[in-house]
């Protein structure tokens, strides 16, 4: 079992977008794919076709000493995922609490899914340093890093950078880090000359490119992903090559 966290410094960087669409594109004759909902907000199961209405998750399960086996659901695209969970207030804090006063929790609560030695779970992690980001360092063998092509993601490389040096590098099972610049318009030009600047700033990590394309979030609006909905769009084309970086990741990691 490997654990993905795709994590961002900042909010509104289409991180969760990118969740659910690496999850149908890493899916397939090598892995089983479980996508993990950590995110208060709870949004990653409208990306697979969950009713809104769907109230059961991990953050519930755990407030009621639940196994979280009882809260994977099946997604219309066929991909599996564990939801948040609808919470009021109350609720959030007592999970958060429990994440806190536990560390490694999240983990052994994985373990406890007995996964597949092939399984990949992809946790879309919410934005910015909280209990969830530490929770998912600690798990994570890969950290896939995503951001913007703007000044205000370069400007926290280094927050970034820092986090994963803390909480993933002294640890064996840590393979490795990589990164999304995602929403690219190659038309304007400073975006390019920041995607540039970043290539330099982490010249040996890997990057992975994500062009704007409408067919991205017209296939959320028709709940799908992307490589179902308009498999010969840019979009789709860029979350095969990301998938494929990811999986170079891990290969390289077997030798």
């Amino acid at each position: 079992m490997t654990v993905i966290a795709i994590v961002s410094a900042k909010g509104g960087v289409g991180k969760t977008t990118l969740a659910a669409n690496l999850s149908v594109a890493l899916r397939g004759d090598r892995h089983n794919v479980l996508s993990l909902d950590l995110d208060p907000q709870n949004a990653l199961r409208l990306h697979f076709g969950i009713s809104p209405n769907y109230n059961n998750g991990l953050a519930v399960a755990s407030i009621s000493k639940k196994s979280w086996l009882r809260t994977i659901v099946q997604g219309e695209s066929g991909g599996a995922i564990l939801p948040y969970g609808l919470v009021n207030e109350d609720q959030r804090q007592a999970f958060e609490k429990i994440l806190q006063d536990n560390p490694g929790y999240l983990l052994r609560e994985i373990n406890k899914l007995n996964l597949s030695d092939d399984a990949l779970v992809l946790l879309d992690v919410p934005p910015g340093p909280s209990v969830y980001m530490k929770e998912a360092l600690l798990a994570a063998n890969v950290v896939v890093v995503v951001m913007l092509a703007d000044a205000a993601s370069y400007a926290t490389l280094t927050m970034m950078m820092g986090l994963i040096e803390k909480y993933c590098s002294a640890r064996p099972s840590f393979i490795d880090y990589m990164y999304i610049i995602n929403q690219i318009d190659r038309s304007r030009e400073l975006a390019s000359d920041i995607v540039d600047v970043m290539r330099a700033q982490v010249s040996n990590k890997a990057i992975a490119v994500v062009h704007q394309d409408q067919a991205i979030p017209e296939a959320l609006a028709c709940c799908q992903d992307v490589l179902s909905y308009e498999p010969q769009s840019r979009g789709a084309h860029d979350m095969t090559e990301t998938a494929m970086l990811i999986e170079q990741i891990l290969d390289n990691a077997k030798g």
